[in-house]
């Protein structure tokens, strides 16, 4: 879409069992941002049914409005009929931006979206700006990270971004906000898909950039039967595993799990390395990761620096003594 007057920022929330999830809150966070540069509303939208209670949540972090789209009668994720009731919305609404996580979810959503309305989709952004005249630089990665670019969409509206979990950190807005909640009812669209049932993820199969938890093994594990003694830690704390390029090139774990300047790029809430030195083509694809804790034998490694928590220390011996407690505390309860 390109003609009429587009005014206010949108952000997709996403809820889970009727819990907001991180992403979310991060979504209103960059919305606030923008919006308050641009003056004008922060509106949050959310599929659920009865998510009503989730609202003030929401507002808490900066939502002027929320807009609460039942899916009771949709079960699970038709595509179709979440496409076309956004789509609607926002040809009756005009939204300046609309932002979506950077999630399986929010990826897929947004670029049917953009599909729809005839727009520009930047994805997989880390910050983003916006000028006076409500123009939005939406800077991603290029080049396994070596370099940043600038997508801007001075077209078509709205413009629509999915930013990448993580990048920053969700914090309440200042002063008291108590958003106006708008219920929508759905009309259900022809679908080629339907929900047949929910299979809980097993951590294995999660994506780098989707853990929360994130178990890294690099050139100072000693052995693939080692090694695989981290998929068994990653289990217990609900993770997933990652490497360095060594254990990669030697065969012990997929391409898929390198993470840094020539494999992924992840930020969890937790980022455990052990023997892992810190080279930057390995830290450059997790630098922006909650907590960091280094285990390392050598003291001078220099992953230390990064680290909020260092130990020197034997990696295998740390490893074992942590799988044997934590499997002693999921015995008591």
């Amino acid at each position: 879409m390109s003609e009429g007057n587009y005014n206010g920022v949108w952000v997709l929330a996403e809820q889970r069992l009727g819990e907001l999830q991180e992403v979310s809150l991060e979504l209103v966070c960059w919305g606030r941002k923008l919006a308050d540069r641009l003056n004008e509303e922060l509106s949050a939208l959310l599929f659920g049914d009865n998510a009503a209670g989730l609202a003030s949540e929401l507002s808490r972090y900066g939502a002027d409005k929320v807009y609460i789209i039942n899916d009771r009668p949709l079960m699970g994720y038709p595509p179709e009929t979440y496409t076309e009731a956004l789509s609607t919305l926002a040809t009756e609404q005009t939204p300046g931006v609309i932002l979506f996580g950077g999630t399986a979810f929010g990826r897929d959503l947004a670029s049917r979206l953009a599909a729809r309305l005839k727009t520009g989709l930047a994805s997989d952004c880390t910050a983003l700006e916006v000028s006076d005249d409500g123009l939005l630089s939406a800077v991603r990665p290029v080049y396994g990270g070596q370099l940043d670019a600038t997508i801007i969409n001075p077209v078509t509206r709205p413009q629509i971004a999915t930013v990448r979990p993580g990048i920053i950190d969700a914090k309440p807005a200042k002063g008291e906000r108590k958003a106006e909640i708008i219920t929508v009812e759905p009309q259900p669209a022809a679908t080629r898909s339907r929900t047949t049932g929910f299979i809980k993820a097993d951590p294995k199969t999660l994506r780098l950039d989707e853990a929360e938890v994130i178990v890294a093994g690099g050139g100072g594990i000693d052995s693939q039967e080692r090694f695989q003694l981290l998929e068994e830690l990653a289990k217990l704390l609900g993770g997933c595993v990652g490497a360095s390029r060594v254990p990669v090139d030697k065969g012990w774990v997929p391409l898929e799990k390198q993470i840094g300047q020539t494999g992924n790029t992840a930020a969890p809430k937790l980022y455990l390395a052990f023997g892992i030195s810190g080279s930057i083509y390995h830290t450059m694809g997790m630098k922006d990761s909650k907590v960091i804790v280094v285990i390392n034998n050598d003291r001078n490694a220099p992953f230390f620096k990064l680290a909020d928590m260092g130990i020197v220390g034997d990696c295998h011996e740390i490893l074992a003594a942590l799988i044997q407690r934590l499997r002693e505390i999921s015995a008591e309860q």
